[in-house]
């Protein structure tokens, strides 16, 4: 049994995690600000679930806010640190650049150095596929350039490695970085484009197509998602005193450090996926073509060798399996019919 702090615990993947965690027998200490971002009755409705379980409790708290964060490491001594909160969403990142720095610099580094000074044994932090930026070369790989960010967001992502990487290197501190890949599921965030989909052809209203749907994504189901957080989270990074070095490559700095993609490893066509939640809703949407958004990119696709390697798991849900039981979730929540099934 581990007791683990899990930040944005109110968030999409942090109530999961939280879930798989208490289930697996772990204690687990969650963390949220539980900002208006998106609606924050959806998030008190996954707190309201995580609240009944025994081994959890609550801290409402903003990373940005350094003598809270301070106090909370000096009244709980945490096994392993999760970092799921944080500013999420590129298109965001345009309009309110601010939050970023606040929640994902100001707010990691204090995660830093609560986890350094209180001798955690792992921080596991959340990245994103965002990191690639413009790259080209496909699947992406951890060990692939990412100097090369488009958005703010991306950017505060990218900065995050490099300060677990610091830290990693400075305080001999435990820390993986994860890159997760277009994440859905039940309990999802209504700002995704799935979620935004749903609500809008239930509505019978169109829906906004980007990049004239010439956009492909590694669609990765958010049990998949969870799953490979907890064998990561067990799987606790060595140094490596090696003579011979590949400092290009996160797997093999002398550092406790390390990187994972977390995706399907499938990309899957925009209109591929909005063909299948049509299928399931039993409605066809009315589609309005758009040009690509800045910020957005063409193709989102994870090379998971090295998770696959190291831990022995690699997603495998397919769309047509995730996206059924999403809608599920979300006709009952929101207590809509839909024409089939």
């Amino acid at each position: 049994m581990k007791k683990i702090l899990v930040t944005g615990a109110a968030g999409f993947i942090g109530f999961h995690l939280s879930q798989g965690l208490l289930h697996r027998g772990d204690s687990v200490v969650g963390l949220d600000n539980l900002n208006d971002y998106y609606d924050v009755s959806l998030k008190e409705g996954r707190l309201a679930q995580l609240k009944n379980q025994p081994n959890f409790s609550f801290y409402k708290l903003d990373l940005a806010d350094r003598q809270g964060i301070v106090q909370l490491f000096n009244e709980q001594k945490f096994d392993v640190v999760v970092n799921l909160a944080a500013q999420a969403g590129v298109r965001y990142s345009l309009q309110n650049p601010h939050a970023y720095v606040d929640s994902n610099l100001v707010g990691f580094v204090n995660i830093l150095e609560g986890c350094r000074h209180s001798q955690v044994k792992h921080l596991v932090f959340a990245s994103s596929s965002s990191v690639y930026g413009a790259n080209t070369k496909i699947p992406f790989s951890v060990g692939d350039n990412v100097d090369h960010p488009i958005s703010l967001y991306a950017a505060s992502k990218k900065a995050n490695e490099l300060m677990a990487h610091t830290y990693s290197h400075l305080y001999d501190l435990p820390t993986t970085g994860i890159r997760f890949f277009t994440v859905y599921g039940p309990w999802g965030r209504p700002d995704m484009a799935y979620f935004k989909f749903t609500k809008a052809i239930l509505a019978g209203k169109p829906i906004d197509v980007f990049n004239h749907g010439k956009m492909r994504r590694d669609f990765t189901y958010i049990d998949d998602v969870v799953e490979g957080i907890i064998r990561v989270i067990d799987k606790i990074p060595q140094s490596n005193q090696a003579d011979s070095i590949d400092n290009s490559h996160p797997a093999t700095r002398k550092a406790p450090y390390k990187i994972y993609n977390i995706g399907n490893n499938r990309p899957v066509e925009l209109m591929r996926f909005i063909q299948v939640l049509q299928d399931c809703l039993g409605v066809k949407a009315e589609q309005n073509f758009l040009p690509m958004q800045p910020g957005d990119v063409p193709m989102t696709y994870a090379d998971v060798d090295d998770l696959v390697r190291d831990v022995g798991f690699a997603p495998s849900t397919s769309i047509e399996v995730g996206i059924e039981k999403f809608v599920a979730w979300y006709t009952f929540y929101y207590q809509v019919e839909r024409r089939c099934k």
